[in-house]
C-alpha cells in the first residue's frame, strides 16, 4: 500500500509537470494516462477511505487558493462572487438532482441530490491558469477564483444535508437545512478568523521562516478539523484564515513570503496530481463493480448530467448578470441625484480622501471601487459560463459519499462514474476549447494595465517623497552620530528613487569614500527606504488606489532587493566594516 501510493505519487508529478511545460491541461493527461495505466497487471491496487481523503487534500487545496486571491477584489466582486458560489452551486444541484432522480428512480431523490451536490461546484485551477497565461481581465480573474472558494463551501454543506436524507426514515425540512447552512457558515468563518489571526501573530513575532512555514501548513488541517468538529464548514474557515493571512502578507517579515509561495505551489501540483491519479486507476474497478447490466443506464445518466451541468451555468449566468448590472445603474442614478443636491459631499467631506481630491475625482474613485469587478459584458460572462470545469473537490466528495453506509453499492459506484465521467468531460470539452474562446472573443487585459500604469506613476510620486523625507531624517541623524556626512551617500539614494535595483555597490563604494559610516548603517538605510515604499504600497492598497495583485509584484521585487543585501552582508569578509 505505502509503496503504491509512492509510485502514483511519482508517477502522476511527472506527468503533470510534462504537461505544464507544453502547456497541456495536466489534470486532464494524468487522469487519462492513469486510466491506461489501471488496465495493467502491475498497477497499484490503493484503497483510501473517501473522508481521509478529502479532509488531507482539501485544506491546503484551499489555502494555497485564498493566499493568492485579492481580498479587496473579492470583496468588491462579491456580489458576482455570492450569485455563482452559492446560488448557482443550489440550483445545478437541485436541477442535476431531478434529472438524475428521472434518470434512474433507484438512486433515490436524496441520492440524486446527493450527486448533484457533488458535482455542482466547478474548480477553477484550470480556468485560472488558462486565464493567466492568455491574458484574462482581472474582473473575470477574481470571479473565478473567488467563486472556487465559496462554492466548495456550498457543496460541502448541501453534501451535509443531503447526506443525512438519505437515511431511512430521515426528515429534514427546508428551515432544517437552511440552519444548518448559515451555522455552517458562521463557526466556519469564525473558527478560520481566529486561525488566521493567531497565525499572523506567529508570523509578526517569529523570524524562523522554517518554523513559520511548518505552523502555515499545519494550520489549515486544524482549522478544516476543528471547524467541522462544531459543526461548520471546514471549507470556510480554511477560506477565511487564507484570506486573513493574505492580505496581512505584506506587513511579515520577506523570508516567509519566499518560502512560502514555492512551498504551497509544490504541494497543489503534489495534491492534485495523486488525486486525479487515484481516481484514474480505481475507475476501472468501479465499473467492474457496477456488473454488466448497469453500465448502460448509469453511462446514459453520466451523460445527460453532463449536459444538465454545461447548460444550467449560462441559462443562469446572463439572466442573473443582466439583472445586476440593471440594479447597479439604478444605484448610480440615485447617487449622482445625490452628487447634485450636496448629499454626497456632505457625506465625505470628514473623509480623509476628501482633502487630496476634488468633489470630481473622489466621486469617480469610488465610483470605480464600487462598480469594479460588477459591470461585466457579455463577453465576459461568455468566458465565466465557459469556465465551470470540474476538479479536485468533485473527485474527492465523490469517493467520501462512496463509503457511505446510508448508500446501496449501485448508488456508490454511480456517484462515482457519473463525478468521475463528469470532471472529465468538463476538462475536455471546456479546458480544451476555451482558449479558443478566449482567443476568438479578444478579451484582454489592456484597460488593466493603462489603470496599473497610472496607479502606478501615483505611487512612484508617493514614494519619491516618502524616501526625500526619509533620507532628510536619516541624515540628521547620521550628522549627530557621526559629524559631517559625505553627502554623495544621500545623492546616491535620492538617484535611485527613480528606479528599483540594488544600490549595495554604489553605496559601497560611497562608504570606502567617506570612511564614515559603517557598511551596517548603510544596509539599514537601504533598508528603511525599502520598508518606505512598502508602507506607501500597503496604504495605496488599503484606500483602494492600488490593485492587490499588482501591489503584491512589487513587494515581491523589494524582497528580492533585501535578499540582496542579505546576501551581500552575510558573504562579506571579515573586518570590512
Amino acid at each position: 500500500m505505502e509503496a503504491g501510493i509512492f509510485y502514483v505519487l511519482v508517477g502522476a508529478v511527472a506527468v503533470a509537470a510534462f504537461a505544464r511545460s507544453r502547456g497541456w491541461p495536466a489534470p486532464l493527461l494524468v487522469t487519462t494516462l492513469a486510466l491506461a495505466a489501471s488496465f495493467l497487471p502491475f498497477a497499484p491496487d490503493l484503497d483510501i477511505d473517501g473522508h481521509v481523503l478529502l479532509s488531507l487534500v482539501l485544506p491546503p487545496l484551499l489555502y494555497s487558493a485564498a493566499l493568492d486571491v485579492s481580498f479587496v477584489g473579492f470583496k468588491r466582486s462579491l456580489p458576482q462572487i455570492r450569485r455563482l458560489g452559492i446560488w448557482l452551486v443550489l440550483l445545478t444541484a437541485v436541477a442535476v438532482g431531478f434529472v438524475a432522480w428521472w434518470i434512474l428512480p433507484s438512486l433515490t431523490l436524496p441520492g440524486a441530490l446527493l450527486l448533484g451536490a457533488i458535482v455542482a461546484p466547478p474548480d477553477a485551477v484550470s480556468a485560472a491558469a488558462i486565464g493567466r497565461r492568455l491574458g484574462l481581465p482581472r474582473r473575470i480573474m477574481t470571479v473565478l477564483s473567488g467563486e472556487s472558494l465559496i462554492n466548495d463551501a456550498t457543496s460541502l454543506t448541501l453534501y451535509r444535508v443531503f447526506a443525512s436524507l438519505t437515511i431511512a426514515g430521515a426528515t429534514v425540512s427546508v428551515w432544517d437545512g437552511i440552519w444548518q447552512f448559515l451555522l455552517a457558515v458562521g463557526i466556519g468563518v469564525a473558527v478560520g478568523l481566529v486561525f488566521g489571526i493567531v497565525l499572523h501573530q506567529l508570523r509578526m513575532r517569529i523570524s524562523d521562516a522554517v518554523v513559520i512555514g511548518t505552523f502555515g501548513l499545519l494550520a489549515p488541517f486544524g482549522a478544516y478539523a476543528i471547524a467541522e468538529h462544531l459543526l461548520g464548514s471546514g471549507v470556510l474557515a480554511v477560506v477565511a484564515m487564507g484570506l486573513y493571512v493574505g492580505y496581512n502578507s505584506p506587513r511579515t517579515d520577506y523570508t516567509t513570503r519566499q518560502q512560502e509561495k514555492p512551498l504551497w505551489l509544490s504541494a497543489d501540483l503534489l495534491l492534485e496530481s495523486f488525486v486525479f491519479a487515484y481516481i484514474g486507476l480505481q475507475f476501472p474497478r468501479v465499473l467492474r463493480d457496477l456488473g454488466s447490466e448497469s453500465v448502460g443506464p448509469i453511462l446514459l445518466l453520466s451523460g445527460a448530467v453532463l449536459l444538465v451541468v454545461l447548460l444550467v451555468r449560462p441559462l443562469y449566468i446572463y439572466p442573473t448578470s443582466a439583472w445586476a448590472n440593471f440594479q447597479d445603474r439604478r444605484r448610480l442614478e440615485r447617487w449622482d441625484r445625490g452628487v447634485q443636491s450636496g448629499e454626497f459631499e456632505k457625506r465625505h467631506r470628514a473623509s480623509r480622501r476628501w482633502s487630496e481630491h476634488s468633489a470630481d475625482e473622489l466621486r469617480t474613485r469610488i465610483v470605480r471601487e464600487r462598480m469594479a469587478g460588477l459591470q461585466l459584458s457579455w463577453k465576459d460572462n461568455a468566458v465565466i459560463s465557459w469556465a465551470g470545469m470540474r476538479g479536485v473537490v468533485t473527485l474527492a466528495i465523490a469517493v467520501a459519499a462512496a463509503d457511505l453506509a446510508t448508500l446501496d453499492a449501485e448508488a456508490s459506484h454511480a456517484i462515482v462514474v457519473v463525478a468521475f465521467i463528469v470532471t472529465v468531460g468538463t476538462l475536455l470539452l471546456q479546458g480544451l476549447t476555451l482558449p479558443l474562446l478566449i482567443r476568438g472573443l479578444g478579451i484582454a487585459s489592456d484597460v488593466d494595465e493603462e489603470e496599473d500604469e497610472a496607479a502606478l506613476a501615483e505611487v512612484r510620486a508617493k514614494s519619491r517623497e516618502a524616501g526625500k523625507e526619509f533620507l532628510a531624517e536619516k541624515r540628521v541623524e547620521w550628522e549627530a552620530k557621526y559629524g559631517e556626512v559625505d553627502l554623495r551617500v544621500f545623492d546616491a539614494f535620492t538617484r535611485r528613487m527613480t528606479r528599483v535595483e540594488n544600490d549595495t555597490d554604489e553605496a559601497q563604494s560611497m562608504e570606502d569614500a567617506a570612511s564614515r559610516p559603517s557598511y551596517d548603517d548603510l544596509v539599514a538605510l537601504s533598508k528603511g527606504w525599502l520598508q518606505v515604499r512598502r508602507d506607501i504600497l500597503l496604504a495605496e492598497r488599503d484606500a483602494g488606489n492600488l490593485d492587490e495583485e499588482v501591489m503584491r509584484e512589487l513587494i515581491a521585487a523589494m524582497d528580492a532587493e533585501e535578499l540582496a543585501l542579505d546576501t551581500r552582508g552575510a558573504t562579506r569578509q571579515p573586518g570590512r566594516a
